[in-house]
């Protein structure tokens, strides 16, 4: 019993690196391609891609599920915009202004932050003293990362276009992470993500026609149309899967721990993948925000 439950155990740990290891590459490849494709047209061929892989797996027993998705209509349009289709837009136009390794230290330590705010004014949720020191130690390591550790820059410092793209990221996808909690239990994991895939891709399709149509047409090559499927097949389909799947094995609570290494391994990518260069501030600032969140996620002994 005990061999099985560890072998469950390491089981959910793999899958949750995974995960993390596969969204990692979102903030890599949006700045690698940044260049070659508009932003909302590179969302659009994500979720598009997307939809069309996990659509086999959902179609037939979506039928089953219609009624309730139907009822809850409203709801899963407000998730599909603020998860599907303005979080990710907005990572792709803040890779056009600044870089892979602030795009990821940016946006995945705030976008907790809001979304712990948003949870104590609308859900009513408590805060307990983890993660209020956790936030705190947070948000030193972002404000360590934009001053460079200076206290004069900090005072004459602001925030760049890219900065205030992932911010306005960030604050999307954590209105989507709290509308998440709300899932009716009647949609299953496979077809809310089919739904939400779906939805998503179909408002994102008036401004890719607009794009497609008035801006700088696309510079198609292989390395492009791989960046595509692994955005579509990995960040989107395999690694919520896995994500679900390590939610399983491991429990929701030490699952979400492993979101910490998202940021370590874009720093680690974006060097080995771009060039960009790591400084004393991004490792510092890395430690920080890892320490920060594991912290929050720490429960207080009753």
């Amino acid at each position: 019993m005990q061999a099985l439950r560890n072998n469950h155990t390491l089981q959910g740990v793999v899958l949750a690196i995974t995960a993390a290891l596969l969204w990692s590459g979102n903030f890599v490849i949006s700045r690698a391609v940044s260049h070659n494709i508009q932003p909302v047209t590179l969302a659009f061929y994500r979720w598009l891609t997307a939809t069309l892989i996990i659509a086999p797996f959902a179609w037939k027993k979506f039928q089953e599920e219609k009624p309730i998705i139907t009822t809850n209509i409203r709801y899963l349009v407000l998730v599909s915009l603020t998860g599907i289709a303005l979080f990710n837009t907005f990572v792709y136009v803040a890779g056009r202004y600044t870089s892979a390794i602030n795009m990821a230290l940016i946006g995945t330590t705030s976008s907790p932050i809001f979304a712990t705010i948003m949870a104590v004014i609308f859900l009513k949720e408590r805060l307990n003293a983890f993660r209020i020191t956790g936030m705190i130690i947070c948000i030193s390591g972002i404000l360590f990362l934009i001053s460079n550790g200076s206290l004069s820059k900090l005072a004459a410092f602001h925030f760049s276009r890219g900065d205030l793209w992932i911010l306005a990221g960030a604050f999307a996808f954590a209105i989507y992470n709290i509308q998440v909690r709300k899932k009716p239990a009647g949609i299953s994991a496979v077809h809310f993500l089919f739904v939400i895939f779906g939805l998503g891709t179909l408002m994102l399709f008036p401004f890719f026609l607009k794009e497609w149509l008035l801006d700088t047409p696309t510079q198609w090559s292989p390395a492009l149309l791989g960046s595509i499927v692994y955005l579509g097949a990995g960040t989107s389909v395999i690694a919520f899967l896995c994500w679900n799947m390590a939610i399983h094995q491991l429990g929701a609570g030490r699952t979400v721990l492993f979101g910490n290494l998202i940021p370590v391994f874009s720093i680690f990518e974006a060097v080995l993948f771009l060039g960009e260069k790591m400084s004393t501030a991004h490792i510092f600032s890395s430690i920080t925000v890892i320490a920060g969140l594991t912290i929050a996620n720490l429960k207080p002994h009753r």
